[in-house]
């Protein structure tokens, strides 16, 4: 099985060593995710609502330039700021993983000045 880095337009270069997404075999390793807008490299509002669907779109675009979709997402984890704002950040979740539902973790973290959420992801390519 090989390795292969899956670039996605419109995406900025990370800036540090690590890639968006990397392919191994039929399997998706999705980097966490943060309510960052890749349109202008600008955190997505201030609150675990907003922050949290923008970091879900972006893996949405993300599976999607890899062949794949919030579907076939079979494990994430949830790196949350402040647990007082699990729920909220669940609310938008669901929205997301409406049926079929991937597993999960979720773990209170200090994230990065104004960030307060990330999420990354294990995904499957159908066949």
């Amino acid at each position: 099985m090989r390795k292969e880095v899956i670039a996605v337009d419109k995406f900025p270069n990370p800036g540090m060593p690590y890639s968006h997404c990397v392919k191994a075999g039929n399997f998706l390793f999705i980097a966490g995710q943060v309510g960052v807008d890749p349109a202008n490299s600008k955190l997505k509002g201030s609150s675990i609502r907003e922050q949290t669907e923008q970091a879900l779109m972006n893996m949405a675009n993300i599976l999607k330039a890899a062949g794949s979709s919030m579907e076939h997402v079979v494990k994430t984890t949830v790196f949350i700021s402040d647990f007082k704002d699990f729920e909220e950040m669940n609310k938008v979740y669901a929205r997301f993983f409406p049926t079929n539902q991937p597993a999960r973790s979720t773990v209170q973290v200090v994230l990065y000045d104004g960030f307060k959420v990330e999420i990354e992801a294990i995904a499957i390519i159908p066949t």
